[in-house]
């Protein structure tokens, strides 16, 4: 495979199933923000994270690339793909359950830090909202599945716990938020 093609020099690409459209365009934006997270997560496992934690991880990595090309994919068009499903959103609600039956009950808002790996996922998680905001102002323009915003808004909450997962594996208490 070729990486470049040129196609985009004048501000276009295509999305899979042949459409042409601006880069700008809010699903671009949407699975762009996407490859970003995706990124972000890669920096996390790059942290020597705990092995249950980096397999969870790993399962999320693959999980996004499907999201990824379910949002470069119209459903007008007649292409068969792997979509989000309600078994990526239990794989999320199984191990959020998991960890919480671990972890401390929240008193207090926390401030995002600890771990470095920690700290990238709370880094992760905006950056998930901001991919979950943006599919969403998707649907007032074009048709998006409810599994694919109901799957960010829960891979947002689990990132939440996995960065409060990675610091109490690794000792590190929450930081609390203390309003002045």
């Amino acid at each position: 495979m070729k990486i470049y093609t040129k196609k985009g020099d004048q501000g276009q690409t295509s999305l899979f199933g042949g459409q042409t459209v601006a880069k700008n365009e809010k699903r671009i934006d949407a699975y762009g923000t996407v490859d970003e997270l995706n990124s972000v997560i890669g920096v996390v496992r790059a942290h020597n994270v705990d092995a249950q934690i980096d397999e969870w991880l790993n399962t999320v990595q693959h999980q996004l690339f499907v999201l990824g090309s379910d949002l470069a994919t119209p459903h007008s068009r007649e292409v068969r793909i792997d979509r989000i499903s309600k078994s990526e959103i239990t794989f999320l609600e199984q191990h959020i359950d998991e960890m919480d039956g671990q972890l401390a009950a929240l008193k207090n808002f926390i401030l995002p830090g600890g771990t470095k790996a920690a700290s990238f996922l709370h880094l992760a998680r905006t950056v998930c909202r901001r991919a979950e905001r943006i599919t969403v102002a998707c649907t007032e323009v074009d048709y998006v599945s409810e599994w694919t915003i109901k799957y960010l808004n829960r891979l947002s909450d689990f990132l939440f716990m996995l960065a409060r997962f990675e610091n109490f594996k690794s000792g590190e208490d929450d930081i609390p938020w203390i309003p002045a």
